[in-house]
């Protein structure tokens, strides 16, 4: 089936982008997820779970993604921030 990358994640080759805005401070986090060395199989798809750590307030966040075997994001879940959507993305 189909299915379009989720308008908060950037596809780019053997990485998916996304950026993160902490709830405490709204510090924007930069990610970079490797589709090769930081996804672990589960199911149909692929896993991963990252603590994120902003580089000025030191805000922490934690991100877990599930992708189908695509790649696709099915479901990505944000503890202490939230995902902006690669549209609002600047620079």
């Amino acid at each position: 089936m189909f299915r379009r990358q989720d308008p908060r994640f950037r596809d780019d080759g053997n990485f998916l982008l996304a950026r993160v805005r902490t709830s405490k401070h709204e510090e924007v986090i930069h990610v970079r997820l490797s589709k090769t060395s930081e996804m672990s199989a589960q199911g149909a798809g692929y896993f991963v779970r990252k603590v994120l750590v902003g580089p000025d307030s030191l805000d922490q966040a934690v991100l877990e993604v599930t992708t189908n075997r695509a790649h696709k994001v099915t479901r990505a879940i944000v503890d202490g921030g939230e995902l902006v959507p690669v549209r609002q993305w600047q620079g």
